[in-house]
């Protein structure tokens, strides 16, 4: 059974129904008696095409990722998937657009974990990340890689950290701008480490690394995909990578929490929501497909190439998904609060 990500009233069987999800009492089939309008059986499901909202333009990983998703899922339930991209204000608009769309199932997102960061960033958001949407499924994760010029005398993240802290404010990290994932990623080893280095913010991570390996900043964390040539020709040095262990993506990488810094972890990531109140047997079934998609091989092999890797079970139900999102916020909450990073 799935659990109601969003009640939204205040008061009478509603505010009953919040209280108990929030003490971790499975409450979706009284939301459903109280919601017969959008109540749908998963024989008559889907009754028309779906949209598959984008937060961002064309060409990007996630729209590489929704794509790819959503191709699959039409032919298993055998009506279309229109892409919808709607960039704009970080993912903000998107996921606006989602939480007002009618819970029915027909509309869905492929959400990244900016959704995440912007809980932390922006106080005036029209939407409650968690509660205004229904986690249907995780899809996968692109790590970051932490990468130097050669002319860091470091050869480890060890190596990094006590350099670092022998060098206060000596050492300039690149990002693809304030509050992206590549600038909190460091915000976060910085802080687990407990070194203090300058934030140099760029448009765009392209742009950052371009700097990086000309040598006017010193240090960065970058998509593992957009690094990877500049490692190869040894324009650039990798010292580790986000995830908490090695990652086939990369062999022979350490991870940065196995070599200096345990505990760390920091992704970009993907997911599906949806509006909140979608029918549990409709959530159940979407839940189920997604899946099946990403176990397939082909998909998988696809994913890798942009750098994805699927999250292998870790990550699977509804449930776990709505958790990881409520982690995730948290986490960057506390990053994005220490360093006063707060918009309207």
């Amino acid at each position: 059974m799935v659990p109601l990500v969003r009640l939204r009233a205040e008061r009478g069987p509603w505010k009953l129904a919040r209280t108990a999800f929030k003490a971790g009492a499975v409450v979706f089939p009284f939301a459903l008696m109280i919601t017969p309008a959008f109540a749908q059986s998963a024989a008559t499901y889907p009754a028309r095409p779906l949209r598959m909202i984008i937060p961002a333009g064309p060409g990007g990983g996630v729209d590489t990722v929704a794509r790819l998703v959503g191709a699959q899922l039409a032919t298993a339930l055998g009506q279309p998937v229109t892409m919808d991209n709607r960039p704009g204000a970080g993912t903000i608009l998107a996921s606006e657009l989602t939480a007002k769309s009618p819970p029915d199932g027909h509309t869905l997102l492929m959400v990244t974990s900016s959704h995440a960061i912007n809980a932390g960033i922006h106080r005036n958001l029209r939407y409650d990340p968690v509660e205004d949407f229904s986690a249907i499924g995780f899809a996968a994760t692109l790590p970051f890689v932490l990468v130097i010029h050669p002319s860091v005398p470091a050869k480890s993240v060890r190596d990094l950290i006590a350099l670092a802290r022998q060098h206060p404010e000596k050492l300039y990290f690149s990002s693809a701008g304030a509050g992206s994932g590549t600038h909190l990623a460091f915000e976060l080893f910085a802080a687990l480490a407990k070194i203090n280095v300058v934030h140099v913010p760029y448009k765009g991570g392209s742009t950052a690394l371009v700097d990086l390996a000309g040598g006017h900043v010193q240090l960065m964390f970058s998509n593992i995909i957009n690094c990877m040539p500049y490692v190869r020709n040894k324009r650039l040095i990798a010292l580790g990578i986000s995830t908490p262990k090695t990652s086939p993506l990369f062999p022979g990488l350490p991870a940065v929490a196995e070599s200096g810094l345990p505990g760390y972890e920091a992704d970009t990531w993907y997911g599906v929501l949806a509006p909140a109140r979608v029918p549990a047997d409709t959530v159940i079934r979407l839940n189920r497909e997604i899946n099946a998609i990403l176990r397939a091989p082909e998909v998988r092999e696809k994913l890798s190439t942009q750098g994805a890797q699927v999250a292998d079970g870790a990550v699977s139900t509804p449930e776990e998904f709505a958790a990881l999102l409520r982690r995730e916020i948290h986490k960057w909450g506390k990053v994005t609060s220490r360093l006063k990073l707060q918009l309207q």
